[in-house]
């Protein structure tokens, strides 16, 4: 997967995972009781800052933070932009 944008310095870019559908159980959520997902796929990684290289590259699942990063549309296309610090684990 291939996107027209290049992050800056430590930033990265991820495309979140879909929010569930259902629960364990097979009830299914309704929109407006979805959880922000906290899992994603990193699409695009900044060169990192002067002596901090970014560890995680594209392809990763990483798992970040409720409230990370700015969400923004590229191509039609909804993305998460956050710094590296932002994440919390590669999976």
């Amino acid at each position: 997967m291939s996107v027209n944008v290049k992050p800056l310095a430590d930033r990265v870019l991820i495309e979140a995972a879909p929010a569930e559908e259902k629960t364990a159980f097979g009830i299914i959520i309704p929109d407006t009781a979805k959880e922000k997902p906290q899992k994603g796929i990193v699409v695009a990684v900044g060169p990192g800052k002067k002596d901090e290289p970014v560890t995680v590259k594209v392809g990763d699942s990483v798992l970040y933070g409720k409230y990370a990063g700015t969400e923004l549309v590229v191509d039609g296309k909804e993305y998460l932009i956050m710094r590296e610090s932002d994440i919390y684990a590669i999976v």
